[in-house]
């Protein structure tokens, strides 16, 4: 419940604008991003020119499918700045991926860069709930990956005070979480739940403390482990969206509905393609998200492919918003397994494997080859009253999980249960799948 005297939106004019009027806004400052790449950036100069189309040409926002996308491989082709649209003189902060699919992604930042992505942050953390005067644990790392800077700065602008406690020494964290009264965490869904586990062995009952609500993203999550977080935690578990591309999250947030992530699109214009035939698709259609920055200056990227497999929908939530929504990512394009001829994204396994109560949200899944055939692995912890019942029970829930994914799924995977606490835990992003048809 809102406090009397309390704003309901950070910043309601944006937040709440009516659709003709955002549209007028977006093409307003489209224009003149592609009139600033255009002249400062030699790649979109060459890449608009082969496309036969210059930044007048734009006239109208359908107009934007006119023109031409930008890959990852030209991020990595143009390293580390060959993208940016300012003297490295202008820049005052510079983070990047973390790389691990070759060159890092690099994200440059001018002050008002900085000052955009600080509002879009404090935006974020406003529509989960978080106020001046919350206590907020970053346990995001602190460093080159956006996410701990990004949430440090939005929730200080909220006016909260923030612990940047950095990811790892997880029994640390339970402790800092119970002597500074935390009521707000910031980190990956994955470690919310190794910070929960921590917390169970320390004889620390999280849900007996202040902690209210936790902002939690940087990894694909399905609902079913939010849904395990906020039972296991006592919260209100809130997802957000961004991309080092974009300057790190902020990009798109839940509200206290969730129902969708709500795009910033005063900051960044989304579209849905068909990833195979990169034509554009109308609203509700599954497919690629491509997002255009209308107001960065440093690295303002045009229909940059996320790889992100999700669908727009235009509605006023019940929050009060007329930002356009984003359903929750089903997976990345580039995720996407194929066994057997049937496409599969790791976030259905995890759905299901969170759905039955006898393991724990903990599992890799692992793709093999097996002469000319592709076999799909899962490794999942039992909870400890199943797997202490002997080989017997172990089997038999095994079969059960196979036989589940076999009938929601369609195809044949095969399941091994490991005794508890077997597992790595993530103090980061978690790796999920390991394909080792690429080994």
């Amino acid at each position: 419940m809102r406090k009397e005297g309390e704003k309901k939106y950070w910043d309601e004019k944006f937040e709440t604008m009516p659709i003709e009027e955002m549209k007028e806004f977006q093409l307003s400052h489209l224009k003149k991003t592609l009139e600033w790449v255009y002249g400062r950036v030699p790649f979109y100069k060459n890449r608009f020119d082969q496309n036969g189309v210059k930044p007048e040409d734009i006239r109208a926002l359908e107009d934007l499918s006119r023109l031409p996308f930008t890959a990852k491989t030209d991020l990595r082709d143009n390293y580390p700045f060959g993208l940016c649209a300012v003297p490295l003189s202008e820049v005052i902060r510079i983070h990047c991926s973390s790389g691990t699919s070759g060159k890092p992604i690099t994200g440059p930042y001018t002050a008002n860069d900085l000052e955009q992505w600080t509002e879009c942050m404090a935006r974020d953390l406003y529509a989960a709930g978080i106020r001046s005067g919350d206590i907020c644990q970053n346990a995001y790392g602190i460093g080159l990956f956006t996410g701990g800077m990004g949430f440090h700065q939005g929730a200080g602008r909220i006016g909260c005070a923030v612990i940047p406690t950095s990811s790892g020494q997880t029994e640390r964290q339970v402790m800092i979480m119970k002597d500074f009264g935390v009521t707000a965490l910031f980190c990956t869904p994955s470690y919310a739940l190794t910070i929960a586990e921590k917390a169970d062995e320390m004889g620390v009952r999280i849900k007996n403390l202040p902690l209210r609500v936790g902002r939690f993203g940087g990894e694909p999550w399905s609902i079913e482990m939010r849904e395990e977080i906020e039972q296991r935690m006592g919260i209100k578990a809130i997802e957000g969206y961004g991309l080092t591309e974009f300057g790190g999250p902020g990009t798109a947030n839940d509200c206290l509905e969730q129902n969708g992530h709500h795009i910033n699109e005063d900051h960044f214009i989304p579209e849905i393609i068909d990833p195979v035939t990169q034509e554009v698709l109308p609203l509700g259609s599954k497919g690629e998200l491509v997002l255009t920055a209308i107001q960065r200056r440093a690295m303002p990227l045009i229909r940059f492919r996320t790889g992100d497999i999700t669908s727009l929908k235009r509605e006023k939530c019940k929050c009060g918003r007329t930002l356009i929504k984003m359903t929750k990512v089903l997976g990345r394009s580039d995720d996407m397994l194929i066994i057997g001829g049937v496409n599969v994204f790791p976030s259905q396994i995890e759905s299901l494997l969170l759905s039955m109560e006898e393991v724990e949200p903990q599992y890799v899944i692992i793709v093999r080859k097996k002469g000319y055939l592709d076999q799909l692995h899962v490794d999942v912890e039992a909870k400890k009253e199943v797997y202490d019942l002997g080989p017997q029970k172990v089997a038999e829930v095994e079969k059960k999980i196979e036989a589940k994914i076999r009938g929601m799924i369609g195809i044949s995977v095969k399941i091994r249960l490991l005794s508890p606490k077997s597992m790595a835990r993530s103090e980061g992003k978690r790796k999920q799948v390991i394909d080792e048809r690429k080994l």
